[in-house]
């Protein structure tokens, strides 16, 4: 089953961290990540919320663990611990 991972940080500089985002895209997808979606906070621009989707919660689970990932983000600027959500993806709609 597909899978999600949420993950909720701030950064020190948004294009600085959208740089770093931008070239980690070969190891993303070396990892097993099939989409991805930055978003960031309505009320504090240094908040930034990604998402990435997998085909199963194995792979998902190996990147996030994986050193590339932590080291990665902390090139990035990402700043404190970020806050990590997993899902199963049961339904995706369209207007």
């Amino acid at each position: 089953m597909a899978t999600t991972m949420f993950i909720r940080h701030k950064v020190s500089d948004y294009a600085k961290w959208k740089r770093g985002y931008d070239d980690f895209e070969p190891l993303r997808s070396g990892f097993g990540v099939t989409a991805a979606s930055v978003h960031r906070d309505t009320t504090d621009p240094t908040v930034i919320i990604v998402t990435h989707q997998f085909k199963d919660a194995g792979a998902m689970m190996v990147f996030v663990n994986s050193e590339e990932l932590k080291t990665g983000m902390a090139n990035a600027g990402v700043m404190g611990i970020p806050e990590i959500w997993f899902g199963e993806d049961l339904e995706h709609t369209t207007p």
